[in-house]
């Protein structure tokens, strides 16, 4: 059965035909049954053929078999050919109209040939004169529904595939604007965890450098001292492996972790162990807070803490020998202000020109980009007197 339905699908124009040839036989047999009767016979018979033609063609080209059934049913007016079974083909490409998702007109051409053929049929052949004029208006009417049904029904269909149309288009381009939102989303997320492993890594590695040139400096003479710097570039690796753990730990799937083995983002209380991480690393910094200190949302705080860090982490590789830093911390009531400055010989131009377009500078550009996704400002440039000075506004509600 179901071989049969797909077969029938895939042959529209052939179904068509063959019913095409039935009513065309039923039409030759009535003709012939009815012959003594008619006294044009072959005119019936043309009449049938083309009726047929319609039926074979109505899915192919409907609006033109509509066309040709109009002036069928006219010739058959002007001929005085009286209705007979091929006028069934009329039902049938009112429907196919109906149903088409074409041109409206000739929709409503079907629908006005639907309403009026009953009609014109009674008018140029009334029911016997003895038939009262309620019984000519009742079998008019009874005449007219079949018709208007086929009218409905093909307009129903044609009307419930363009809304499934509409749905499936709709959902097609809802699942399009999810893969795009998706790979936006996963753009966004390489781009902060590439900017996070920017910031451990320069941060620390910079440290353990320093620290590590200073011990071999004074290996020989202050043993204790070497020590101390050994100890802390232990501590500034483990630090550093811990945090690319968190953020590595973002890129597995599917996998268990172990508790305690991912540490929590930074905040600006933290910013307090950061100047003292740095300041045993030997740069000098002088940090202030101003303002009431009060929760900030997690954006807000992640992203003074990382521009801290990649600001110290800039006046240690740019700054040059015996450069001293400063930070301060202002707590507005609608925002978090940072101002970082430096002393020292500061970044060369083209690392913050341009937010360091020559493909330098990526931390000034991961700074402009984590102040722009919270809704702030930052501005970056050489300090009067000397020097580098970074300052970044964060407000406590994105920007609109």
């Amino acid at each position: 059965m179901q071989r049969l339905y797909d077969f029938i699908r895939r042959h529209p124009t052939g179904v068509d035909s063959f019913w095409a040839a039935v009513l065309f036989g039923f039409s030759l047999l009535w003709v012939g049954s009815t012959y003594p009767a008619i006294d044009t016979p072959v005119a019936y018979g043309v009449v049938a053929a083309l009726f047929s033609l319609v039926v074979a063609l109505r899915r192919r080209m409907p609006e033109k078999m509509l066309v040709l059934a109009v002036a069928l049913g006219l010739a058959q007016l002007a001929l005085g050919l009286v209705p007979f079974m091929a006028d069934f083909a009329m039902l049938v490409i009112i429907y196919t109209v109906a149903a088409h998702d074409g041109p409206r007109w000739a929709s409503r051409l079907a629908l006005a040939g639907g309403l009026s053929a009953a009609t014109l049929s009674q008018l140029r052949w009334p029911l016997s004169e003895t038939e009262s004029s309620a019984a000519r208006v009742f079998f008019t009417v009874i005449m007219t529904v079949p018709f208007v049904l086929a009218w409905v029904l093909g307009d129903s269909l044609r009307t419930r595939r363009a809304y499934f149309a509409q749905l499936e288009e709709r959902a097609s381009r809802l699942e399009k604007e999810r893969e795009a939102q998706a790979k936006v989303a996963v753009a966004a997320e390489r781009a902060r965890i590439a900017r996070e492993l920017h910031d451990v890594v320069a941060h620390n590695v910079s440290v353990m450098v320093v620290q590590a040139d200073g011990a071999a400096y004074v290996m020989d003479s202050s043993p204790e001292t070497a020590k101390q710097a050994l100890e802390t570039i232990a501590g500034t690796g483990r630090q550093a492996l811990a945090e690319m753990r968190r953020l590595l730990g973002i890129l597995r799937t599917g996998e268990h972790q172990e508790a305690g083995e991912y540490v929590p983002q930074p905040d600006v209380q933290q910013i307090e162990d950061l100047v003292e991480q740095v300041r045993g690393a030997g740069l000098a910094v002088d940090f202030k807070i101003e303002g009431t200190p009060r929760p900030l949302p997690s954006g807000v705080e992640l992203t003074a803490y990382r521009i801290v860090q990649e600001a110290l982490t800039n006046s240690r590789k740019h700054g040059g020998p015996d450069v001293g830093a400063s930070v301060r911390l202002v707590y507005f009531d609608d925002g978090l202000g940072l101002l970082v400055e430096d002393d020292g010989r500061g970044a060369p131009q083209e690392m913050y020109e341009d937010g360091g377009a020559d493909g330098r500078g990526h931390g000034l550009i991961g700074m402009r980009e984590r102040v722009g996704m919270v809704g702030g400002t930052l501005d970056a440039g050489p300090r009067v007197g000397g020097g580098f000075r970074i300052s970044a506004l964060l407000p406590l509600k994105p920007a609109h």
